[in-house]
């Protein structure tokens, strides 16, 4: 099952995007033994609208756009549903073993995902209530979608 994270803004040289692609790195080595990656990224500039609701809205169109041949998309906000890491392993293995061939994550820019994105989300994470940059929650996710590849191959990185 391919992985995809799909983010609102791009990560700067730096040491944020040499850890985001540690990750991915890590996660395309560990997942073809258990059906899951490789792992794509796709990074959308942040909407120009002068209002909230018009940047929302402008982000959630083009990020629909991008995910058009994606069974299903988890939209990551501060009002989801916060998950442990076997939780979430478990929410990615039912779904490779449900039939799903495209999985993409995806973070919204500063203001948020905008009401047509949640809609096609057919679910909503968090990592928490507080409100975390883009760049680190990219971070967080690619650690946990690691953890999660590892946990479902029974690799002992993970430990209760």
């Amino acid at each position: 099952m391919q992985l995809i994270v799909a983010a609102v803004g791009r990560l700067k040289q730096g040491p944020e995007r040499d850890l985001a692609a540690h990750y991915a790195a890590r996660i395309d080595a560990a997942g073809p033994g258990v059906s899951l990656g490789p792992l794509s990224l796709i990074e959308l500039a942040e909407g120009r609208g002068a209002a909230a609701d018009l940047r929302k809205g402008d982000e959630a169109a083009r990020l629909i756009a991008a995910l058009v041949k994606i069974e299903t998309v988890v939209a990551l906000e501060e009002t989801g549903k916060a998950l442990t890491s076997r939780q979430f392993a478990d929410f990615i293995r039912s779904q490779r073993d449900g039939g799903c061939t495209r999985l993409a994550f995806v973070i919204g820019g500063p203001d948020g995902h905008g009401p047509a994105l949640r809609q096609r989300a057919a679910r909503v994470l968090s990592f928490g209530p507080m409100t975390l940059p883009h760049g680190l929650a990219r971070l967080i996710l690619l650690e946990q979608i690691y953890r999660a590849v590892t946990i479902v191959s029974g690799h002992p990185y993970h430990r209760d």
